[in-house]
């Protein structure tokens, strides 16, 4: 049985199969559009990360860098 899910975009049925070349979205139109809602900031991600893992990550990150140089 295949997996359906709607378009992000347009709320078109996607099949979930390796065919769909750009699931979620159902054409590179739709993609594309998405993308932009991203570039102009209409989409963005409403709280900074402020977890301990993220921080443990960013610290880890910060050192190893500075290892680098």
């Amino acid at each position: 049985m295949t997996t359906t899910v709607k378009c992000p975009t347009c709320q078109r049925p996607v099949s979930w199969v390796p065919e769909s070349r750009y699931k979620p979205f159902c054409c590179e139109r739709c993609r594309l559009i998405d993308l932009g809602d991203w570039l102009d900031e209409t989409h963005r991600i409403s709280e900074p990360a402020g977890d301990e893992i993220g921080r443990d990550w960013l610290e880890q990150d910060t050192d190893e860098a500075e290892r680098r140089h």
